[in-house]
């Protein structure tokens, strides 16, 4: 990784997992000028799964495909949780929550649409019942 001073060779000082988060948090210096930053890598889902969305067409199959996107399910639930004083935060974590159910449920690199509204519904219903109405109005599980 390049330096976000400088752009020199960095090397990683300190290294921890983030086991709720899947991530994984580095403390990082750069050779050149010295500088010290912290990055969090974590999984890029986008290159993972492919979501099956759409009418089942003769053959059986879905009609389109289109790469798992985090921020549209994270917008989906916020949009549900917008009523709560804390509601980005608690987007965040239950779309963190979705994804780690959405990982232990399918070992597969393919979802369906319904596949994570369903997931969505259940982790929002233990949450918070009138958020779960709102997302149940707008996606079908």
């Amino acid at each position: 990784m390049v330096c976000i001073h400088c752009g020199g060779i960095t090397h990683v000082i300190n290294s921890r997992p983030q086991k709720k988060s899947n991530q994984v948090w580095r403390r990082r210096q750069c050779f050149a000028c010295l500088a010290v930053f912290t990055t969090t890598e974590s999984t890029d889902y986008t290159a993972v799964w492919t979501v099956l969305k759409g009418q089942k067409s003769v053959s059986g199959l879905p009609t389109t495909k289109q790469p798992f996107s985090r921020d549209k399910l994270f917008m989906s639930i916020y949009k549900s949780v917008q009523h709560r004083p804390t509601a980005l935060a608690d987007a965040g974590g239950l779309t963190n929550t979705v994804i780690q159910k959405l990982l232990h449920q399918q070992p597969s690199d393919q979802l369906t649409a319904k596949q994570i509204a369903a997931t969505a519904q259940v982790a929002l219903h233990r949450f918070d019942s009138a958020a779960s109405v709102h997302y149940a109005a707008f996606h079908k599980a």
